[in-house]
């Protein structure tokens, strides 16, 4: 077997990749966890995470590469309750790459580091032959309160689940641009850091928080239910889809489920506490669109997430299988 682009995916052939190769010889208790970023004991806790973006195109309605390689570090470290501090960067640079493109993606990352209050404090640069292509990858720091306790493992039967915004936007926006679809759908591509902030100020007990990337919201639910051997049941008529996304996606045959993002996260917090979290949501910059989507139930099968539809019946919704869109991040 060889290694396909399915395995980038986010979704099964993604998870088996990690299990049977990564997983067999990285393994320890930190790693076997498998959250957004790893929650380290030094001095207090700290969160720390890696990624590495090869979005294509480079530069979109939304953003572009640098933004998205600062979002998406800040928001792993803040999805475990991290205050970010200080983010690195590396650059494999393509021989002929233009230079007004580079400057114009470090200039992003300038901008969304300092509105992330997140400092650049070293990187790395490699230049290699090619067709003037970027890569990035960035690693995060995070100092997390001692009074904080979010994992994926934290659900309870009655706890509700709140998406922050509408789904699908980043894949609607890279898919159009490649396929040269001409519409006004923008990515997501955002800095969260406003949600968590004003759940905390407001002494919201927040249980879980996951961003919505590759493999899209049915992916990341299935990785909670697995967690926190729960089941999971989500309402089709709750899930915040724009019109121009959904027709997107009536014409191509593609579910909003399985769709990336890249400015969305989930919430899991206490049935009592959902209607003020939900308000605090909806009053932050990205929150605008929240919803609650799902609730967590008594099921026979542990693990499993369910979907209401709209025509009163139920389907199991499972994690992504296949390769979905490459080159997403």
């Amino acid at each position: 077997m060889k290694i396909n682009m399915s395995h980038g995916s986010g979704g099964k052939a993604s998870a088996e990749l990690m299990k049977d190769i990564f997983g067999k010889y990285f393994s320890n208790d930190v790693l076997d966890k498998m959250e957004d970023a790893a929650v380290l004991e030094i001095n207090g806790k700290v969160a720390y995470s890696t990624d590495s973006f090869v979005i294509k195109p480079v530069i979109f309605k939304g953003g572009d590469i640098g933004k998205l390689a600062i979002c998406g570090t800040v928001n792993d470290l803040l999805m475990m309750g991290a205050e970010p501090k200080y983010i690195t960067c590396g650059f494999i640079l393509e021989e002929g790459l233009l230079l007004s493109e580079l400057e114009t993606i470090v200039e992003s990352m300038s901008k969304m580091a300092k509105e992330a209050g997140v400092k650049i404090v070293a990187g790395d640069t490699k230049v290699i032959e090619g067709n003037g292509g970027i890569y990035i990858n960035t690693s995060g720091i995070g100092i997390i309160p001692a009074d904080r306790d979010i994992s994926a493992a934290n659900c309870e039967v009655g706890d509700k689940i709140i998406l922050s915004g509408n789904l699908g936007e980043h894949h609607a926006c890279i898919l159009s641009h490649r396929m040269e679809i001409n519409n006004n759908i923008k990515s997501d591509c955002s800095c969260l850091k406003s949600i968590p902030e004003s759940l905390f100020n407001d002494s919201i007990k927040v249980k879980t928080m996951r961003d919505v990337t590759r493999g899209g919201l049915g992916t990341v639910l299935n990785e909670i239910a697995e967690s926190s051997k729960c089941m999971i049941e989500i309402s089709e008529t709750s899930l915040p889809i724009s019109d121009e996304v959904r027709g997107f996606c009536d014409i191509l045959g593609l579910d909003p489920l399985y769709m990336a993002n890249e400015g969305k996260m989930i919430i899991v917090v206490k049935d009592e506490d959902t209607e003020k979290a939900l308000a605090l949501i909806k009053n932050t910059p990205y929150g605008k669109n929240a919803a609650v989507i799902a609730e967590v139930k008594e099921g026979k099968k542990e693990g499993m997430v369910v979907m209401r539809t709209r025509l009163g019946g139920s389907r199991v919704v499972d994690v992504l299988y296949g390769e979905g869109l490459p080159r997403i991040c």
